[in-house]
């Protein structure tokens, strides 16, 4: 992931002085894992326009996006330019946009963080909302939240904020790299499930082995509708498909009269000696066989 890896001089990363959000927190968390953890890095926050000036990269201040010269701010009146999903970029984008596919190896990991983590954050910091609503005043407790409960309030006039800076900036390291970790497993796994798709006889019905991430890859087919697998625990299980991961709406739900029921009462309800469990939400059971998960899955699918 280093950029600089063969040289020893001391790189300089510039960002604004005060408050801190997630965006320029992010955007120096990127920057400090393309560097590497054996470059010798200086993290400065200022407005000091002398001091912007010297910055080998400079973040969320200085009124110049000029990617060759690694000046990344988005708040010079043109902005610094929009996504072709009209989303806008702020300077975690702006740098993602240069160094994410360099920190991740793959195009298809680089451009999936920026649809989950970079682009909400970009909208949050240039004042655009992308959340609806069914509930009046409830929202989702973010990541912009969660790192703006590190800033200081009123009454904490003594906290050192350079300090905290630097401390939730690992913790942005550590949100990156594990991002960055289980996309990587999940583009692996993409060409197994789609081979076992193709291999399946009744597509509506996907028979894993194995217990592999299915929800994304699965979801792109228009058949499937349960998926089963073993459990770590031991128990075998359906769950239902969904077109959208990010939503609860199955394509079909586990029959109703399975709801809540566990154990002997959930044997008698299906005829499955084996069954052991169906959440109340109707998207998943449980089996202690392979034998009698597939009982359940033939009465699901027949509901």
């Amino acid at each position: 992931m280093s950029e600089n890896s063969s040289e020893n001089k001391k790189i300089t990363i510039i960002t604004h002085s005060g408050k801190f959000h997630a965006d320029d927190i992010f955007a120096v968390a990127t920057l400090l894992l393309l560097l590497g953890e054996e470059a010798s890095v200086s993290v400065i926050r200022s407005r000091d326009e002398e001091i912007i000036k010297s910055g080998d990269y400079v973040v969320d201040v200085g009124g110049v996006y000029d990617p060759d010269k690694n000046r990344f701010d988005h708040h010079q009146q043109e902005g610094a330019g929009i996504r072709n999903n009209t989303v806008p970029y702020a300077s975690f984008g702006l740098v993602w946009k240069k160094f994410g596919e360099t920190i991740c190896g793959l195009h298809e990991v680089s451009e999936r963080i920026d649809h989950i983590l970079v682009q909400p954050i970009d909208m949050a910091d240039n004042g655009r909302s992308y959340i609806e609503t069914s509930i009046p005043g409830l929202y989702p407790y973010d990541i912009g939240l969660f790192f703006n409960a590190f800033t200081p309030s009123w009454k904490e006039t003594e906290m050192d904020i350079d300090t905290v800076f630097m401390e939730v900036v690992q913790l942005a390291r550590i949100v990156l790299t594990r991002e960055i970790s289980k996309r990587k497993d999940l583009a692996n796994v993409r060409s197994i499930i789609e081979n076992i798709y193709k291999e399946s006889l009744n597509k509506k019905l996907i028979v894993l082995d194995q217990f592999y991430p299915v929800g994304e890859v699965l979801s792109k087919f228009p058949e499937p509708l349960f998926v089963v697998f073993p459990r770590e625990d031991g128990i075998w299980a359906i769950k239902t498909i969904r077109n959208d991961e990010n939503s609860f709406i199955n394509r079909k739900d586990l029959p109703k009269d399975w709801a809540g029921k566990k154990d002997e009462e959930f044997e008698t309800v299906t005829g499955v000696v084996g069954a052991v469990f169906c959440h109340k939400g109707l998207f998943l059971a449980g089996a202690k066989t392979k034998e009698a998960i597939l009982q359940l899955a033939e009465i699901a699918l027949n509901s």
